[in-house]
């Protein structure tokens, strides 16, 4: 059976034709901020009415933001902080399109331009919707999995400080203490033939938000799933019988039922300096 990655391969399947619509985000920039500077000459001589550099101001902003958008919505790593920027982006290109679409509305209620002239801002409008929600989507996974590596974050301090209080926030297995890209592999498989859908995979090895936290975590993988949920409780048991190491989490904060997941192989460990 085909694999199928839970985020980055359902983001480029839905993404296709947004991705075909987005141009180099450098060179929109430039040539809008090039228009800006014409315009401004032309606006201080007279030639040329004040609104069309607003107009030009509003190209340059919405360049800038299709820009933003390249670098997260369409990227494979970010940061919440990015996640952040990508979600106002998005909800500013949305207004923007949503202003035209109205003002063209105006115009056709008042029979000055055709019904048919709002197809191309209709498209506009739906495409910087579908923008939003991907970018809602991806936002929310990078949340989560920034819970996930807090937790991760807090069991490390529990270890080194008050290894009593580790078991409070993640149950341990060692197993055989081995995890590879093929044990991985089985993992995948097993839970596919047996639940009929993709393994939850929220974090496959290094990522921006472990990183920003100073943790390694290459070769090992975070999948969200709750370990008391039935998913949960068949996996943990798989990888007891197979002798696979985990961690499962079942809270990053007491009393919050944030960051539970399973960590598959050993506790991520500490970035080198300069690493």
């Amino acid at each position: 059976m085909k694999k199928m990655r839970f985020f980055p391969g359902l983001i480029l399947l839905v993404c296709a034709r947004l991705v075909c619509a987005q141009t180099a985000e450098e060179p929109e920039v430039a040539h809008a901020r090039a228009d800006i500077a014409k315009l401004r000459a032309l606006v201080e001589a007279g030639a040329v009415p004040r609104v069309r550099l607003g107009k030009a101001e509003d190209a340059l902003a919405d360049a800038r933001d299709a820009a933003i958008l390249r670098k997260t919505v369409y990227g494979q790593d970010l940061t919440v902080e990015q996640a952040d920027d990508m979600i106002a982006a998005a909800a500013r290109r949305f207004e923007r399109r949503k202003k035209a679409f109205d003002e063209a509305q105006k115009l056709v209620d008042a029979g000055v331009a055709a019904e048919l002239s709002l197809g191309t801002f209709l498209q506009d409008l739906d495409l910087a919707r579908q923008e939003c929600d991907l970018a809602e989507s991806r936002a929310r996974v990078t949340r989560e999995a920034g819970e996930m590596a807090r937790a991760e974050e807090a069991l490390d301090r529990k270890l080194a400080l008050a290894p009593g209080e580790a078991r409070a926030i993640a149950e341990r297995f060692d197993g055989d203490g081995v995890f590879t890209a093929g044990t991985f592999s089985r993992v995948e498989t097993a839970f596919e033939e047996r639940f009929g859908k993709p393994l939850p995979v929220s974090a496959l090895g290094e990522t921006a938000v472990h990183r920003a936290l100073g943790f390694d975590h290459r070769g090992r993988v975070d999948v969200a799933l709750n370990p008391d949920q039935p998913e949960g409780v068949w996996l943990r048991r798989y990888l007891t019988e197979k002798r696979i190491p985990f961690f499962a989490f079942r809270q990053a904060v007491a009393g919050k039922a944030t960051g539970a997941h399973i960590h598959l192989g050993p506790m991520s460990t500490h970035l080198a300096l300069g690493g």
